[in-house]
């Protein structure tokens, strides 16, 4: 995610502005009598505390036990209320009844959505910075705003391509280290088998082609004086949808939904050569490909320019302590102690396969050394490479619920020969200026 240290200044100016913009639904979600700053002197240390942890990931339950018994006066309830919007939602409804756990699991994106509720404790005044020298940098500029750190980084999701090893040999295909190298690989594995397919668009996952983007240089939203601008159909952007366009009106590629049977199948059946994804993936592919064990490889993605090396990412988590907690000293301990300690951190790579934010778990043998099911490849090589190239300079938007919602709707319709990515994006476009305008943000376009 490329220069990785010159990018401070640039995230620190948006997120100030962030808190000053984010008005209507925001808005509502206020956090009721209980918010406010929070002393570094607060909690209570010396007698029994229990702790409440939104989260969706298996292992954290088994890492929460390990910490009571170091830290016999701390219980940690963990409870999966489900992933990613079904939590959110959740959230928002006790942010509004003033009613929120003391520490959730929030992705990276909605994070800032969450900052401007001002529902979120500052955990420097419990020592979060200490531990910023643990992370890959850009995730540390993710959940920071200054010296203020409003989460902690729990897993990331770098991009990288797996491919059906056995397959590109078959075929005599080479390994693409370019974007145009993918797509005459595309044309010459369809032509020597029509049943075969170099990979999958899925059109409803807006998160995967924002991830492309993200690795293009695209920025779909900017602060511009005391207003966001809109950047939606930016030439990145256009340049990475011409792109998946072009390989779609030629049929060289498959559009079905990921994560469902039709396409767990084509995984197994040798269908899709390839598969774009994040290092999570790896948890992904083993258990739903179990025929093809020993035949896939990962590699870096492909690049736009012969010679380039930048990366995006998909997805990854942190962990937030809210400010209505009892006990901000005791949640915050365990916030940074669930991602930086070694076994806290493997309960949940052996649970969920998370790929780790801190840097010294990507040296964990759960994520390096010879992987059977890759053909004893080291994929942790390729997926800490990846990680330590992706653009830092991206900035989420204020809306990306709706964002993401509005990609999906539009490019099914392309993916079904009804209209073009291109078109869709344009369309995002302007029902994001009109979404926004609506809600009481300050705009441009």
């Amino acid at each position: 995610m490329p220069d990785r240290f010159a990018f401070s200044k640039a995230k620190v100016i948006p997120l100030v502005l962030l808190a000053a913009l984010l008005l209507g639904i925001l808005a509502a979600c206020d956090s009721g009598p209980g918010s406010g700053s929070v002393s570094a002197d607060g909690g209570s240390s010396g007698s029994q505390v229990t702790l409440t942890f939104w989260n969706w990931v298996t292992g954290v339950d088994k890492a929460a036990a390990e910490f009571t018994k170091l830290h016999p006066n701390i219980h940690v309830n963990v409870i999966n209320v489900g992933g990613g919007p079904n939590e959110y939602n959740k959230l928002y409804t006790a942010i509004k009844a003033n009613n929120e756990p003391d520490m959730a699991q929030i992705e990276y994106q909605i994070l800032p959505t969450f900052e401007t509720t001002g529902s979120l404790i500052d955990l420097s005044k419990y020592g979060a910075n200490t531990i910023k020298d643990q992370f890959v940098p850009w995730t540390w500029n993710q959940v920071s705003l200054g010296n203020s750190v409003y989460a902690i980084p729990q897993d990331t999701g770098p991009l990288v391509l797996y491919y059906r090893a056995d397959l590109f040999q078959k075929y005599n295909l080479p390994i693409p280290t370019t974007w145009a190298q993918f797509a005459d690989d595309a044309a010459k594995l369809h032509a020597a088998d029509p049943n075969a397919y170099i990979t999958d668009f899925p059109a409803r996952d807006a998160g995967w082609f924002n991830g492309l983007v993200w690795q293009a240089g695209g920025q779909m939203f900017s602060i511009d004086g005391q207003s966001w601008k809109v950047n939606i159909n930016n030439p990145q952007a256009q340049q990475v949808a011409s792109y998946w366009q072009d390989l779609l009106n030629k049929k060289l590629i498959k559009t079905e939904p990921d994560f469902a049977d039709a396409w767990y199948h084509d995984l197994n059946s040798g269908t899709l050569a390839t598969w774009i994804s994040a290092a999570w993936g790896a948890g992904t592919i083993k258990p739903n490909a179990p025929q093809t064990t020993g035949k896939w490889r990962v590699a870096p993605l492909p690049q736009w320019e012969a010679g380039q090396h930048t990366n995006g990412n998909w997805g990854g988590s942190t962990t937030a302590v809210f400010n209505s907690t009892k006990h901000p000293k005791e949640a915050a301990e365990f916030a940074m102690w669930l991602n930086t300690n070694k076994q806290a951190v493997g309960e949940m790579i052996k649970g969920n396969a998370i790929y780790p934010a801190s840097e010294a778990n990507l040296d964990s043998s759960l994520v390096n050394g010879p992987q059977p099911f890759f053909g004893n490849q080291n994929v942790g090589a390729i997926f800490k490479d990846g990680s330590e190239h992706v653009n830092a300079n991206y900035q989420w938007g204020p809306t990306i619920n709706q964002v993401y919602n509005d990609f999906g709707d539009n490019f099914a319709g392309a993916a079904s020969d009804q209209g073009t990515l291109t078109n869709g994006l344009n369309s995002v476009q302007q029902s994001t200026l009109m979404f926004m305008r609506n809600q009481g943000f300050n705009v441009k376009n």
